[in-house]
């Protein structure tokens, strides 16, 4: 019996080849810098985003407050040209800085800083304004009292005018002579007493100029108006006037006298030059 003997020997196990090892660790390598590089960018384009719309808001925040800052320089314009040229002034600055398009951080840390300076210059035109308005008021009220104490001053120059008028008047009429004791004769041509209204030539009237201590001392002329019933004037043989209060007045007869502020007895006489009538007749000095 034959016995045959297989004798199998074990074959060597087979390494990778390091190309191929090199490979998988590079692909693995480029994986994981793949994956951080989109990590990454993801975050980055997620805080962008969140950056944006947080600027945005700021932005359409400090739009607003220039907005109302606006409003407010209206509210502060006055009477006064020269501050309201100023005012309009900041307005446009305001308004240009609406247009500007404030699109990243830096610009709008400009445009803060620019609201802010605005926001300074506005404080500063309302204590301006403020003192301004205060003076106003204060010269209103100093005006009011002067036009009053004028009113006051002219009220009061007024009644004294009237007193010095009336005063005047009142020493005006004080100087002026009175007479008493009046007597009216009618004479014939020889100078006799005689009532027969064909017969009367003449007319004497006597009187007494009173004493006046507020007259002054001088020549005086006396007028002396005779009165018909009718209310005729007899007139002076030249038809002479003479002003009172102003008007032209016809008188009878006149005579000068030297007056001493003494009570002095005179005569008149008037020539018949016009017609009598019978009735009673008034006598005027």
């Amino acid at each position: 019996m034959e016995t045959t003997t297989n004798t199998y020997q074990r074959q060597p196990d087979k390494k990778p080849s390091t190309a191929l090892v090199v490979l998988v660790i590079l692909l693995a390598i480029a994986v994981v810098f793949l994956g951080y590089k989109y990590f990454t960018k993801s975050t980055e384009l997620g805080q962008t985003s969140e950056e944006k719309a947080i600027l945005e808001d700021v932005k359409s925040d400090l739009e607003k407050q220039l907005r109302d800052m606006i409003v407010e320089y209206d509210s502060l314009k006055t009477n006064n040209d020269s501050v309201n040229s100023l005012l309009n002034n900041e307005q446009d600055k305001i308004k240009g800085l609406l247009r500007m398009r404030a699109t990243d951080a830096e610009k709008i840390r400009k445009y803060q800083g620019e609201l802010e300076t605005l926001r300074k210059v506005m404080r500063s035109y309302i204590v301006q304004i403020d003192s301004l308005n205060t003076r106003n008021r204060e010269l209103t009220a100093e005006n009011i009292q002067v036009k009053e104490q004028l009113t006051t001053v002219e009220t009061q120059n007024v009644e004294l005018s009237r007193e010095k008028d009336m005063l005047s008047t009142q020493v005006q009429l004080a100087k002026v002579l009175s007479a008493k004791n009046i007597v009216a004769t009618p004479l014939n041509k020889s100078n006799r007493e005689n009532s027969k209204i064909n017969k009367v030539a003449k007319v004497k009237v006597c009187f007494t100029v009173r004493e006046n201590a507020v007259a002054e001392s001088g020549n005086k002329d006396i007028y002396l108006r005779i009165i018909r019933p009718d209310e005729v004037v007899l007139p002076s043989g030249n038809g002479e006037t003479f002003e009172f209060n102003g008007e032209q007045v016809i008188f009878s007869a006149k005579r000068q006298l030297e007056y001493d502020k003494k009570d002095i007895d005179m005569c008149i006489f008037w020539d018949k030059n016009a017609d009598l009538i019978a009735g009673n007749y008034t006598v005027v000095l």
